[in-house]
């Protein structure tokens, strides 16, 4: 029978508890941009309605003004879609590992030893 020492057990557990954290904050990313999007749509869906409202007898509702804040930002809200489910496109794992390392080697250097 294999002895498990106590160091294993600790990392197992350390690992497994940076994972959930991890996960954690992933999950807590989806729900803010959840949240993001509800509040989008009733706040545009409100101001299109009233601007449907005030519109004058004969005027077009498909004008600029109509959608000005829909569009703006409807740009905010994609770029949070990004960040939240495409988190890895531009600055991955990759990336990270290597400027970490970049910075490990750079503070090494650094020091008076």
């Amino acid at each position: 029978m294999k002895k498990i020492k106590t160091t294993e057990i600790m990392e197992t557990n350390s690992t497994e508890e940076l994972e959930y954290q991890e996960a954690l904050i992933r999950v807590k990313k989806i729900k803010g941009f959840y949240t993001h999007l509800t509040v989008y749509l009733v706040v545009n869906i409100m101001i299109l309605i009233n601007n449907y409202q005030d519109l004058e007898a004969g005027e077009s509702f498909f004008q600029w003004r109509s959608f000005t804040t829909a569009f703006f930002w409807g740009i905010g809200l994609l770029s949070h879609a990004l960040s939240t489910f495409m988190p890895n496109w531009i600055f991955g794992k990759s990336w990270e590992d290597r400027k970490i390392k970049k910075f490990l080697e750079k503070e090494k250097s650094e020091k008076w030893e």
